[in-house]
């Protein structure tokens, strides 16, 4: 059919409309928002060329937050960057796998505001409102580490890389956090994982998605703080070649703990126990105080003594939420000073923009061993594609979860443990 002019107005006209609904208007309206780089493919690891900046530069430490509403609803963070007088650089979103969706509006909506997005990457079923008398949502037979690796979700593990290698900036992925805890069918221990299956897993995922092209992952394994030297957090990690940053979750305090704990009381051992095996960068990517005693403000004031001390500490996420208890500096009028306090170090003065390369060096002042390789601790996990899954792109969900009270993860509404569970 011979185009006329109506409809060469109208294909124009659709066209505008289209450019305008799906890259113009959202990021127009914030006006934090920092445009979304469309130069240059995708990089994590920097070449000796590279003139990208590095995220955070050497001798900074980066701020960052995250929320129960994740990028839904930014009005926690505006309530967090008020209160702190500092714009966190990074914020962490969950992402449950039973959705088996990639959601590309939430993770583009955190990088239009200026901060590095972070995934906390769940296998399990969040819907799943099953608690047991634990407090745990560990008993989830089809989320076993075992089945993962045969290539049960290989499918959506492709449509998932599909959607990050598409990105035009890195993303942080927290696979399978917390995993030294009791609380997640992920963890060891329980719904039948043993330790070397969460390696596999891990190795397993990281190869699916690394041959699908999505080298602009930054790798983040990150436990609990740890309460049983029993089993050592080296049985669990997949070696150096799988891991960018090391992760830990910490908080001081719940409701029914009174007892004061400084961040060296909180942190140190647990970064003892990291120092001897892997000299990987580390952020605490889950961290809050309680305000039950009165003294908040004095851990912030506390944890902005430490965090100096630890040069390998390269950044820390703030959990700005009310749940088992109120974690929110913006709540508390001199916990909020104490932040802004804290944040006026120029150690903190970080910005993340979309071509920022992650920083993948740390400086350790202890010396570690030969961190774990393939070669001493297994076999890389082969490829088993799948072609029963299926996925397809949906919105990021917000999990629903049960662990003790002091680790509870950030988007959890159904928190209840035992005092005698936190740190």
């Amino acid at each position: 059919m011979k185009p006329t002019g109506p409809r060469v107005f109208a294909a124009i006209l659709l066209s505008a409309l289209a450019g305008y609904t799906f890259y113009l208007a959202p990021r127009i309206g914030d006006p934090t928002a920092v445009p979304v780089s469309d130069e240059g493919p995708p990089v994590v690891r920097a070449t000796a060329s590279s003139s990208r900046p590095q995220f955070p530069p050497p001798g900074k430490t980066f701020i960052g937050v995250t929320t129960v509403a994740g990028a839904h609803d930014f009005g926690a963070v505006d309530g967090f960057t008020k209160a702190a007088g500092h714009a966190p650089a990074a914020m962490m979103i969950n992402d449950g796998w039973a959705a088996r969706t990639f959601d590309q509006g939430a993770l583009d909506r955190v990088a239009q505001r200026g901060m590095m997005p972070i995934v906390s990457w769940e296998p399990w079923n969040y819907r799943d409102d099953t608690v047991a008398k634990d407090g745990s949502h560990s008993d989830q037979p089809e989320y076993q580490l075992s089945k993962i690796t045969r290539g049960d979700y290989d499918a959506y593990l492709t449509a998932y890389a599909d959607g990050i290698k598409g990105l035009r900036y890195a993303v942080g992925l927290r696979l399978a956090h917390e995993m030294n805890g009791f609380w997640y069918p992920w963890s060891t221990g329980v719904n039948g994982n043993r330790s070397e299956d969460y390696i596999a897993m891990w190795r397993h995922v990281h190869d699916v998605m690394t041959r699908a092209g999505a080298t602009n992952i930054v790798w983040i394994w990150s436990p609990n703080i740890t309460f049983d030297t029993k089993n050592p957090l080296s049985e669990l990690y997949p070696g150096d070649d799988y891991v960018d940053w090391l992760g830990l979750s910490g908080y001081y305090g719940t409701a029914g703990a009174t007892a004061y704990r400084t961040p060296e009381a909180v942190f140190d051992s647990t970064l003892a126990q990291l120092r001897t095996f892997t000299r990987k960068p580390l952020v605490i990517t889950e961290t809050g105080a309680t305000n039950v005693t009165g003294q908040k403000a004095q851990w912030i004031a506390d944890l902005a003594r430490y965090l100096p001390k630890h040069p390998d500490i390269i950044g820390f996420i703030w959990y700005e939420a009310i749940r088992e208890t109120d974690w929110k500096i913006a709540t508390t009028p001199d916990a909020g000073k104490a932040f802004t306090a804290l944040a006026a170090d120029p150690r903190y003065d970080v910005k993340w923009t979309p071509k920022a390369i992650p920083r993948l060096t740390a400086d350790v002042s202890e010396p570690a061993p030969a961190p774990p390789s393939a070669a001493s601790t297994g076999p890389r996990t082969t490829i088993k594609p799948s072609s029963t899954q299926r996925a397809t792109p949906s919105p990021t969900k917000t999990k629903t979860s049960s662990k003790p009270a002091a680790t509870q993860s950030p988007q959890d509404p159904t928190a209840s443990a035992p005092p005698s569970a936190v740190p």
